[in-house]
């Protein structure tokens, strides 16, 4: 209890600062391993990935919802890791009332559709708040083009700050309504919606010769072990690769990698890689990574998962 209401205590500030939605408990990170609990205003939604953490489910769910100002407390602890646990997924509400369904999380001036009950993880992503804010200072006037776009957290914001134009690329239909109602609830247009795979999306796009000025590219993540390495090193080579060749001279591509398994400096020879098949001198001008909710412990350096890169073409 004590170590999951410290863990909240340490995001106070973070919540003060113009939003109302945080990661309140990050497992390691917090000495709470196997325990991830993300807030969104009144709502907070815990997953449970760890024998050792199931144990403690009551526990965790008290202290959450002992937590000032918490409505309900809503448990998605249904992750595919939870299967080499020998644990079944258990999804449903732990404490207080059901989530509102139109529940959404605030981020300054955005608001932002949470699923708490079907979308992927807890409902949103938390961890790329300093992706969008590098968005927002970067696509006004630009061509954008967001693959994997998920629920368009990105495509708001570039539409938001006055993009020429916004692409969202996603292969999942339901995520794509979510981004519909995220331009609604923003009052945006949010562009263009497409979805279908990326890879054959992308190849569509270079072969009709389309060049866009901004490019974001967040794939999910593709190896849960060393063991995939190689086979995800491939796949993240071509996504950047046919990214690289649709930038416009002088375009940016915002890139990452979410696959605990690959460092920093794999990822980075990997993008290295692509740009020169792509036959572009491409520089990075930046990096992105994991917001102040999502710390990195020094004695336990795994817990840095996101890895990101904003690159410039010539």
């Amino acid at each position: 209890t004590d170590r999951v209401v410290h863990a909240a205590a340490r995001r106070d500030a973070l919540l003060a600062s113009g939003t109302d939605s945080a990661r309140l408990v990050f497992s390691e990170a917090d000495g709470v391993p196997g325990v991830t609990a993300d807030r969104y205003g009144d709502t907070i939604v815990v997953q449970l990935t760890t024998a050792g953490a199931d144990a403690w489910r009551e526990v965790v769910a008290d202290a959450l919802f002992s937590l000032p100002g918490v409505r309900c407390v809503y448990e998605r602890s249904d992750a595919d890791v939870r299967e080499r646990e020998g644990l079944e997924p258990r999804v449903g509400l732990l404490r207080g009332t059901e989530p509102d369904p139109d529940l959404v999380a605030h981020e300054g001036s955005w608001r932002y559709v949470v699923d708490v009950a079907g979308g992927h993880k807890t409902g949103f992503y938390l961890d790329q708040r300093d992706a969008r804010a590098a968005i927002a200072r970067l696509a006004p006037g630009r061509r954008v083009l967001n693959v994997f776009s998920y629920t368009g957290a990105f495509s708001v914001v570039a539409a938001g700050v006055g993009a020429a134009s916004v692409l969202s690329i996603d292969s999942s239909a339901p995520a794509l309504d979510v981004a519909r109602r995220n331009g609604e609830v923003n009052e945006l247009d949010v562009g263009e919606l497409m979805e279908a795979d990326a890879f054959t999306a992308l190849r569509g796009l270079r072969d009709r010769a389309r060049q866009y000025d901004l490019i974001a590219l967040d794939p999910p993540k593709l190896a849960n072990n060393e063991r995939q390495l190689e086979k995800a090193s491939r796949a993240y080579k071509d996504l950047n690769l046919l990214a690289v060749k649709l930038l416009a001279p002088g375009g940016m591509l915002l890139t990452w990698s979410c696959s605990g398994a690959m460092s920093a400096e794999l990822f980075q020879k990997v993008v290295a890689g692509a740009a020169l098949d792509a036959n572009r001198t491409v520089r990075i001008v930046g990096r992105l990574g994991q917001p102040s909710d999502h710390p990195v412990p020094l004695a336990f350096p795994e817990a840095e998962y996101l890895k990101g890169l904003i690159l410039e073409a010539e």
